[in-house]
Formats: structure tokens, C-alpha cells, sequence
């Protein structure tokens, strides 16, 4: 399986690696500039455990043809179209995957390939491209998770998979990948607004004497628009994710806060923004949402 990988940072840097190590066929679609870094030093990956760096083959767009089984995608989601463009020919081929937050790249995704070519998958992992160009993964975090939304893309979906259970990285593979998404929408969109109101950590928020109450109030709000829509997340899942959301001592933050306090571009439309215009079709409300929502749309003008 030929697989392009757009972009090597955070997402594809650090998984892509971990696959060129356990044998898979990596091409890397790259801009001029980190092409040139990544081919005079590596691609360097920092884990809490460790360095190693790789060698990978790279491409530039113009270099771009039609022979990938799989492209994937995970730039942030304000720069998709770019990265649509970006492809090019490259994309009449093959199946597309991509790691993006929120659903409703999805839909534009299902709008330009069409549903059969675009399989769904989650990342789990917090990492970033740090001032050397390395890919620091901060946690010990670093899973993917993927599936077929159609059924013609469950071989190819369950080679891939089968690629990644060989790599050092956690790997599951999920019929019902679409309730994955969502799963990790409703998750992130609450620790996303949490944090950067609070402009803490989840532990910092816990010690605070409502913290942990507005937490569950905000998850509540977030699971309640999934259901609306079909994606009830289940009992399970909520246990899971608001003992992560509350743990007290938990340095875990969202990348939207490091974004933040870094004057930096952030998804909040895409994350908080687009989830709310959702809930409002459902007539659901959610207070604490359209707080954090708001906290972020005025950081952002402040920072033009």
C-alpha cells in the first residue's frame, strides 16, 4: 500500500514515523522549506521516553501523481482548503483519511470526493512541531483510531489497519467510526472551552470550587447535541471522558489553549463554533459552549 501522508506535523510527523519505522510505504507531501529541513537533518520525533529520526521520502505538489492507495490528511481544520488544493491530481486516486477535529470536514470531504472515497479516522495524541522543526510528542498519549464508512472501503481500511497494529503507537479499528468522531468532538470541545476560559489545565480547573461542576455541565451540553443528531455517546464513554475531564492533579490541556496563549490561529470556529450552529438546528441550548465560544472570537480580534 503507497500511502501520502500531507503534512509532517503534530499528526502525521509523529504517526507517519512510527509506520516508515515498522515498514510501511510513507511518501510525505511537504512545502519547500520543511522538505529541505527534513532532507539536510531528519524527521526527528521526541517522545517522553526517547528520540529517534527517520528519513522519508518527500514530494512538493507540482511533484504530485495519481499513485497513492491513501492519502492522508490532518492539517488543522482552517487550513483544509489548502490542503485540498495542495493534493491536486495526486487525489484522483485512492481513498482519502482524514485526522481532523470536529464532523463537519466530513461533509466538505464528502462534497468534493464524493462518501465512498473518504474513510473516517481519530487521533488521540498531543504533540508539536517545535522551534528546531522536531515533532515533541508531550504525552504518552498516541493512538489512532479508524474504520470504513462504506462498505467498499473495508479492505483497504483493514490493511491500513493492519499496518498499524505493526507500529508503536495504540490502533483500533471501528465499524461505526462516525460515533468515534463524535466521541472525540464532544470530549475535546469540552476541554477545549474549559481550558482556555479558565486559561488552566484541567487540574487547575478541578481545585477551583465549581470546576468540576461547570466541566460536567459543559460535557452534558456537548453529549446532548450529539444525541440530537444520532450520536448519543454511551454511559461508558461519558465515564471515561469526564474522569479525564476532572481529575484532579491532571496537567492535560487543549491544544487550542496552547494555541492561545501562543497568539497563534485557532480552531474554535470548527471545534466550538460549529458545534454550537448545531445544537441551535436542535433547539438546544448550551450556555457554557456559546461562553467559550464567545471568550474565543474576542481573543482572536484581538490579535489583528
Amino acid at each position: 500500500m503507497k500511502i501520502l501522508i500531507v503534512g509532517a506535523g503534530g499528526i502525521g510527523g509523529y504517526f507517519g514515523a512510527k509506520l516508515l519505522l515498522s515498514g510501511a510505504d510513507i511518501t510525505y507531501l511537504l512545502r519547500e522549506k520543511r522538505q529541505q529541513l527534513i532532507e539536510d537533518h531528519g524527521l526527528t520525533i521526541e517522545t517522553p521516553t526517547g528520540s529517534f529520526t527517520v528519513h522519508p521520502r518527500s514530494v512538493l505538489a507540482d511533484q504530485l501523481e495519481p499513485i497513492y492507495d491513501l492519502i492522508i490528511l490532518a492539517p488543522k481544520a482552517f487550513d483544509l482548503d489548502e490542503t485540498l488544493k495542495s493534493i491536486g491530481k495526486a487525489a484522483k486516486k485512492g481513498l482519502i483519511l482524514p485526522f481532523l477535529n470536529g464532523f463537519t470536514h466530513m461533509q466538505k470531504l464528502d462534497e468534493h470526493f464524493g462518501k465512498g472515497r473518504v474513510m473516517g479516522g481519530v487521533a488521540h495524541i498531543a504533540a508539536m512541531i517545535t522551534q528546531s522543526g522536531s515533532v515533541k510528542q508531550l504525552t504518552e498519549l498516541h493512538s489512532l483510531t479508524i474504520g470504513p464508512r462504506t462498505p467498499e472501503q473495508t479492505g483497504l481500511a483493514q490493511d491500513f489497519f493492519a499496518l498499524c497494529k505493526k507500529a508503536d503507537f495504540e490502533s483500533f479499528y471501528k465499524e461505526q467510526i462516525e460515533q468515534s468522531l463524535w466521541d472525540k468532538w464532544v470530549f475535546l470541545a469540552t476541554l477545549a472551552g474549559m481550558t482556555t476560559i479558565c486559561r488552566g489545565s484541567v487540574g487547575n480547573i478541578a481545585s477551583a470550587p465549581y470546576g468540576i461542576e461547570l466541566s460536567r455541565r459543559m460535557y452534558d451540553e456537548c453529549c446532548r447535541i450529539a444525541a440530537s443528531l444520532g450520536f448519543a455517546v454511551s454511559d461508558e464513554t461519558q465515564n471515561n471522558a469526564i474522569a479525564l475531564l476532572t481529575k484532579e492533579g491532571s496537567p492535560f490541556t487543549a491544544s487550542m489553549l496552547r494555541d492561545l496563549l501562543a497568539l497563534k490561529q485557532t480552531e474554535h470556529e470548527h471545534i466550538l463554533g460549529d458545534l454550537i450552529a448545531l445544537g441551535a438546528n436542535a433547539n438546544i441550548d448550551c450556555p457554557l459552549l456559546k461562553i467559550a465560544h464567545t471568550h474565543m472570537v474576542v481573543e482572536s480580534a484581538n490579535l489583528n
